[in-house]
């Protein structure tokens, strides 16, 4: 069965896979960099490297079920779901170790909505979701740090400590909003009912809101891949989609 859709048509990489075709090839060099291509046990994949990673940024950036993608690329629904398993874990973000010493971040939790209750809880938007904290560099507007997902209804300080996002930031810069109490992040003043706060706070605050903005405009960016809008995918699935879109969102920032 012949595919309708492969990377070696560049006008098909824009809309699937939500990249430029000059990102996708970088991403593809990274790939084989860290030996996403290197022969395995048993039956050689049908696909080249270029058309398994494209089906996988394509299910994320549209979110089409298996059955309905899997015959754009000429594969059964069960290969589509081997592709997915396998380049899902490979495609996501590695986390950044180490920061400059004037390094400045931004933290924040999405929520993504997820249909395996097993991960998810109900959470303030009274849908099943997962909890994720996203680290941003508030100069690039690259992410450098995402976190465990844990369930929706966990608030944001108990999602800071658990996901692992804490540790990785140490001691860096980091910018957070009012939820976030008590961690020792860089937080707005806090109004109190009584009293006006002083003009010098307002400023502070106004400012504080301007630069945190830009972790909720890469919430807007991600989330044009549909994946984490509605994700169908069971137990680590919705980790490994967090991590590759992220990665993705870098790629096309700096691609």
């Amino acid at each position: 069965m012949a595919g309708v859709i492969t990377a070696s048509e560049p006008s098909w990489i824009v809309p699937f896979a939500g990249l430029s075709p000059r990102a996708f090839a970088k991403l593809m060099t990274q790939l084989r960099r860290e030996g996403a291509d290197a022969p395995s046990r048993g039956r050689p994949w049908k696909l080249s490297l270029e058309d398994r990673v494209l089906p996988v940024a394509a299910y994320w950036h549209t979110n089409l079920t298996l059955r309905q993608l899997a015959p754009l690329f000429g594969v059964s629904k069960s290969a589509a779901d081997r592709v997915i398993g396998h380049l899902g874990p490979k495609l996501a973000l590695a986390p950044r170790r180490r920061f400059a010493t004037d390094a400045v971040l931004i933290v924040d939790a999405t929520l993504v909505p997820t249909r395996d209750h097993k991960v998810a809880e109900q959470s303030k938007n009274y849908r099943y979701s997962t909890n994720h904290q996203v680290v941003i560099d508030a100069d690039t507007r690259l992410v450098v740090v995402v976190g465990r997902p844990l369930p929706g209804n966990r608030n944001d300080c108990r999602a800071w400590a658990e996901s692992g996002a804490r540790e990785a930031v140490g001691n860096t810069t980091t910018i957070a909003g009012g939820g976030y109490l008590g961690t020792g992040l860089i937080m707005p003043h806090r109004r109190r009912k009584s009293e006006e706060p002083p003009d010098w706070k307002q400023a502070h605050n106004k400012s504080h809101k301007r630069v945190r903005a830009r972790v909720e405009h890469a919430f807007a960016r991600m989330k044009t891949w549909k994946i984490l809008r509605d994700c169908r995918l069971r137990g680590d699935g919705v980790h490994h989609a967090m991590h590759g879109v992220a990665r993705l969102h870098n790629l096309s920032l700096t691609g």
